[in-house]
C-alpha cells in the first residue's frame, strides 16, 4: 500500500533514500518526535489527508496526556489502532493503544552516539523503493538484508532496536517498519533537529527486497538525479535528505548535532579533510558539481530553519 504526498517525515555505502511507500494496516495514527525542551502533549494529530488504497477511514483516539519525558524532550501522540490483535472491538481498543509506547521504547535505548546508525536504517530500509512497480520501500525488510555490503554496520543498529522492540512487544505489537520510522525521527530530534510527525500502520515484509536498489556512493550527479527520480524524489528532496549526513562520522561538523553544517562544508572547495581523511562520500561532493543542487546547498547553508522544515517534509514523504 502506498503513502504519498504528505506535506509536513556510516559505512562504505551512501546514506540514501527512497520514498517510504509501504503496505499499511487498517487504521492510522500520528506520533511526533519533539526537539529538546518541548512540552508534553497528547492532542497533536496531523490534519493533512493520507492517501490509502482499500483502507477504511477510521478515527483514532488521543493517548494519555501524562507521559514520561525523555531528556526534557516531549512528544505528542494519538492512539495507534491495534491492527495486530484479531477479534477486538476497534472503537474501545483505540482508546487503549498508545503510540507513545513506541517512542518511549526507542528512547530507552537511543543515545546521540547511536543516532546516526539508527537514522541510516531508515534510509536503507526505504531505499529499495521503485516507483515503477511500487515495490520495496519502508517495509522492515532491512532485517533480512544486514549482511549485504551496502548495509555494512547496520546490524549494530538493528540490535539496538531489537532490544527496544522486545520491550514494546510486551505491551503492544509493533512492526519493524513502524519502529524504524519512529526511531529515525527520534534520532533527528535527539540530536537537535526538527520534530517529525510519523504516521503508523506499516506491515513488515517477510522477505528481503531485491538487491541493487540503493544508489552507489560512486555515482555522479546525473546518475544520482536519475536514481532519486526513480524513487519519486525531486532534486531538492535529494539534496535536503542528503543533509542527514550532518550527523555521524562523515566529518560534517559535530557528529552528534543535527544542523546545517553539512551544507556549509560542501561550499568549502576544494574538498576538505579531517584528521587526514576525506570528509563525506563521493556522492556528497557530486552535488556541488550541479547548478541546481548548488542552489539548494546555498539556501540550506544560509537558512537552517528552511533546512529543518524541508527535511521534515522529505522524511515524512519517506
Amino acid at each position: 500500500m502506498e503513502l504519498t504526498n504528505i506535506p509536513h517525515l556510516s559505512s562504505s555505502s551512501s546514506f540514501f533514500f527512497s520514498s517510504c511507500r509501504s503496505r499499511r494496516r487498517t487504521g492510522k495514527a500520528v506520533i511526533t518526535a519533539l526537539a529538546a525542551g518541548s512540552r508534553c502533549s497528547a492532542d497533536s494529530a496531523c490534519p493533512e489527508p493520507i492517501e490509502q488504497h482499500n483502507v477504511d477511514s477510521l478515527s483514532v483516539a488521543s493517548g494519555p496526556a501524562n507521559t514520561q519525558c525523555y531528556r526534557r524532550r516531549g512528544f505528542a501522540a494519538v492512539a495507534l489502532l491495534p491492527f495486530l490483535l484479531p477479534h477486538v472491538d476497534m472503537a474501545s481498543a483505540a482508546d487503549s493503544y498508545d503510540g507513545s509506547i513506541i517512542q518511549n521504547g526507542v528512547r530507552n535505548v537511543l543515545t546521540k552516539v547511536k543516532a546516526a546508525g539508527v537514522l541510516r536504517l531508515v534510509f536503507h530500509d526505504a531505499g529499495t523503493f521503485d516507483i515503477s512497480d511500487k515495490s520495496g520501500g519502508m517495509n522492515g525488510s532491512i532485517i533480512y538484508e544486514a549482511d549485504r555490503p551496502e548495509n555494512a554496520g547496520l546490524s549494530k543498529s538493528l540490535k539496538i532496536l531489537r532490544k527496544a522492540k522486545e520491550g514494546i512487544d510486551q505491551v503492544q505489537q509493533v512492526s519493524w517498519a513502524d519502529l524504524i520510522a519512529v526511531a529515525g525521527a527520534e534520532a533527528v530530534a535527539l540530536c537537535g533537529g526538527p520534530e517529525i510527525s510519523i504516521r503508523l500502520g506499516r506491515l513488515d515484509s517477510s522477505t528481503a527486497d531485491p538487491t541493487g536498489k540503493l544508489p552507489e556512493e560512486t555515482l555522479d550527479v546525473v546518475a544520482l538525479k536519475t536514481s532519486f527520480g526513480k524513487k519519486g524524489f525531486s532534486t531538492q528532496e535529494m539534496v535536503v535528505l542528503s543533509g542527514a549526513h550532518t550527523i555521524g562520522g562523515k566529518g560534517f561538523g559535530n557528529p552528534n548535532a543535527f544542523d546545517n553544517a553539512y551544507f556549509k562544508v560542501l561550499l568549502e572547495k576544494p574538498r576538505p579533510t579531517s584528521s587526514g581523511m576525506p570528509i563525506g562520500l563521493p556522492t556528497d561532493w557530486a552535488l556541488t558539481e550541479d547548478d541546481e543542487c548548488l542552489r539548494w546547498i546555498d539556501i540550506y547553508a544560509e537558512d537552517e530553519d528552511k533546512f529543518f522544515a524541508d527535511f521534515r517534509d522529505a522524511y515524512t514523504k519517506l
